[in-house]
């Protein structure tokens, strides 16, 4: 026996759970199981309510034996076909021809009883408009239930029924397959919402990891090179007998890896945004490390004090991957220079401008890496340009990032 503890509400599960763990099946939703199948036919079973009218006609006694063995026949037939039609409907690789001659055969058969046991049958008239509403293309769905309609109408003058009971099986006929039609289209809808649904989330899932690749990226590539760096120089000073400074070095080494750590995972929980203060002092200390000064203005740091925080993050992200590539790649580089302007541009917005230059050997014919890839990436989120490329007199590599200088108050006013 089941524990009822274990039971929750539908809107709990994903779709496909939903599906599973209900006792009704989410409209759209496939049928995985055969226990989803057997609650769907039992459900679509419920609206065969309306078959107590041919039923009855046949339990009072007004037919031979012949006439209620066929119309017993015909009823057990339509309900066979309409079962049938349902199990198809709901199983993958639904072949279509078979739908469409369990329904040809349905309209015969609600025909042929009714012109041969009467006006009660015209009933699964109903009931055949609904299977040909759902087999049905959309754009031909109005002409084909008015087609029903009009045979509903016809049978039930052959019949000699009564002007009400015609009218009254035509209209239901034709609103019934009206209904059907448009709860079809509101499943496609559904589907289409739960596939677009599930491309959302991949896409957010796909934009997170590169998020992630891009921080573990910079985050790593710039403290692995500074102890590196401070590895080589523990190195030196240990071969020249200074071990108070290959000491020094060393407690560097540790807390740049316990920085590390700290800033991976805060990377991982999405919480960590860089600052300009904070990464030119980090700056400056691997700099140190490489034995290349460092020229920046004293005011660079109050440059902004009202820069949004996401625009402000992007530059703190550009100053940390140029300081990395020139301790990486400036070979022979004495100085870092760090500069802070403002321009405008055509259309009157003002731009926020950090420049970082070096005097070594340049790019040279080498291509962008995956740092500077990324950094262009989060330069393009908030609005922003990347330029790369020689310094002046074509010596040293300049790395200029821009973004919008929209000020905190600005970006968060509604």
């Amino acid at each position: 026996m089941s524990d009822p503890r274990r039971t929750r509400p539908a809107d709990e599960h994903p779709e496909a759970g939903a599906a599973r763990a209900s006792f009704m099946n989410v409209p759209g939703a496939p049928v995985e199981t055969g226990r989803q199948l057997l609650v769907k036919v039992s459900w679509m079973l419920l609206w065969m309510i309306y078959l107590a009218y041919p039923v009855g006609n046949l339990l009072d006694g007004g037919h031979g034996t012949g006439a209620r063995v066929l119309g017993w026949t015909c009823l057990a037939a339509f309900v066979g076909g309409y079962v049938l039609l349902v199990v198809f409907r709901s199983l993958a690789g639904m072949r279509p021809k078979a739908c469409r001659v369990i329904v040809a055969t349905m309209v015969v058969l609600a025909t042929a009883s009714a012109v041969v046991l009467g006006d009660a049958f015209l009933t699964l008239f109903i009931y055949a408009s609904v299977c040909v509403a759902i087999i049905t293309p959309a754009r031909y769905a109005l002409r084909a239930l008015l087609a029903m309609a009009a045979l509903t109408a016809t049978v039930g003058l052959l019949t000699h029924a009564d002007a009400d009971n015609v009218w009254t099986f035509t209209l239901s006929a034709f609103l019934s397959g009206a209904a059907m039609t448009g709860l079809q289209r509101l499943v496609a809808t559904m589907r289409e919402l739960r596939e677009a649904r599930a491309a959302v989330a991949h896409l957010a899932a796909s934009e997170e990891r590169l998020r992630l690749a891009r921080d573990l990226h910079d985050l790593l590539g710039h403290s692995l090179s500074l102890i590196t760096l401070k590895s080589e120089l523990a190195g030196r000073f240990m071969d020249a007998g200074k071990d108070e400074a290959a000491r020094a070095q060393v407690a560097d080494i540790e807390n740049v890896a316990r920085q590390s750590l700290v800033d991976v995972r805060e990377a991982v929980t999405g919480f960590r945004r860089p600052t300009l203060p904070v990464e030119l002092a980090a700056a400056r200390t691997a700099l140190a490390a490489a034995r290349i000064g460092l020229e920046t203005a004293p005011e660079l740091l109050d440059a902004w004090p009202g820069l949004a925080p996401e625009e402000a993050g992007a530059l703190a992200w550009a100053l940390r991957e140029a300081v990395t590539n020139v301790v990486r790649h400036g070979e022979g580089a004495t100085v870092c220079t760090v500069r802070a302007d403002e321009t405008w541009e055509g259309d009157g917005e003002r731009f926020a401008v950090l420049e970082i230059t070096d005097d070594g050997p340049g790019p040279g014919k080498s291509h962008p890496g995956n740092g500077l890839s990324g950094l262009e990436e989060r330069l393009a989120l908030v609005g922003g340009r990347l330029e790369t490329g020689p310094g002046e007199r074509g010596r040293g590599f300049r790395l200029r990032a821009s973004v919008p200088l929209r000020t905190a108050s600005v970006a968060t006013r509604p």
